[in-house]
């Protein structure tokens, strides 16, 4: 799979008690190669999970890679956060917009149903992939069109055991240890 990681799934990844840890989960069974980010979203996950040696690890174990650079977008990230001002997007998700356009092949995995709205090079859907419970509503409130609602096996039927800060979590060829 090749993607974007956003706050919300390295959150989500590294706490067993997240709401969406399963999902998380599930999606690092699915990686084969390093997913893209920015420091934001870096300095973001350190600053929720309380541990910059949890995100560190995550960027040596090469599960992440950072793929961004603020500073040669400054212009492009300017532009995205006047369009969007309405709906008041931090840094991060600025930098994971961007991002969608220069990696137009990767998809933006996200707990933010904000992506929804948000569109790369004016007026192109960014494809993100949500929890399932995040498809069935809109940020609007409207229910989605059936073709993105999520099957009762994408719903959480399934039952991830949570780990608890000393053990190891080992997912494919990442590991990392579980924060509680």
């Amino acid at each position: 799979m090749k993607g974007i990681a956003d706050t919300g799934f390295i959150v989500a990844f590294a706490r067993g008690h997240d709401q969406h840890h399963v999902w998380a989960v599930d999606i690092a069974k699915q990686i084969t190669e390093p997913l893209l980010t920015s420091e934001p979203v870096l300095a973001e996950a350190a600053f929720q999970l309380e541990s910059s040696s949890y995100v560190l690890a995550l960027l040596q174990d090469e599960m992440l890679r950072l793929a961004f650079d603020c500073n040669r977008n400054i212009a492009p990230l300017a532009e995205l956060a006047r369009r969007y001002r309405d709906r008041n997007p931090d840094l991060a998700d600025l930098c994971l917009i961007r991002m969608s356009e220069l990696y137009p092949r990767h998809v933006v995995i996200t707990v933010d149903s904000d992506f929804r709205a948000y569109r790369r090079n004016r007026r192109e859907a960014i494809p993100i992939h949500l929890p399932p419970h995040a498809l069935l509503r809109q940020p609007n409130g409207d229910r989605p069109a059936e073709s993105t609602r999520a099957s009762s096996d994408e719903c959480g039927t399934r039952h991830w055991r949570s780990l608890n800060s000393a053990q190891q979590l080992r997912i494919g060829k990442f590991s990392a240890a579980a924060i509680h």
